[in-house]
């Protein structure tokens, strides 16, 4: 599969935290051999849990595949540029390359507001915008825009 393959899953995942009423963030981890290996999307308001973001979601799930905490041989794939709590997981969890697609200039720790990546951490990942960065753009604009009208 391509890197637009990957993020296309993860706009699928997106997409169905938009019509779950979620803020619409869908993560998707790739191991060295082409495996989804993680998945998720955002669901904090299903869950009640400040915690439900996407990139955990998948962090979490591809931990369990892997059998283990080190994701060093994974890239990440999000919709949306990773918050701080997300940027120090993926730091924690060792993912050497993030492939994020639409900014986020209010909570975004790769680049946005700060990036997390450049500070003296053990591990420092390598960090893409792209593939398909209009289209995750996109459904955020669609969310608000649905979030208006209520």
């Amino acid at each position: 599969m391509t890197d637009e393959a990957y993020m296309d899953r993860a706009l699928e995942l997106a997409r169905e935290a938009l019509e779950a009423g979620e803020v619409p963030v869908g993560c998707v981890i790739v191991w060295e051999d082409g495996r989804i290996v993680g998945e998720g999307r955002n669901r904090r308001e299903e869950d009640g849990d400040a915690l439900g973001h996407a990139e955990l979601a998948a962090i979490r799930m591809a931990c369990g595949t892997v059998g283990g905490w080190r994701l060093h041989k994974a890239v990440m794939y999000v919709t949306l540029e990773p918050c701080p709590m997300c940027a120090g997981a993926i730091v924690n969890a060792r993912i050497p390359v993030v492939r994020y697609g639409a900014k986020d200039e209010g909570m975004g720790a790769c680049g946005s507001v700060l990036n997390l990546f450049e500070e003296g951490f053990g591990h420092r990942p390598r960090l893409y915008r792209g593939p398909r960065e209009a289209e995750c753009a996109q459904v955020m604009r669609d969310f608000f825009t649905k979030l208006r009208e209520k």
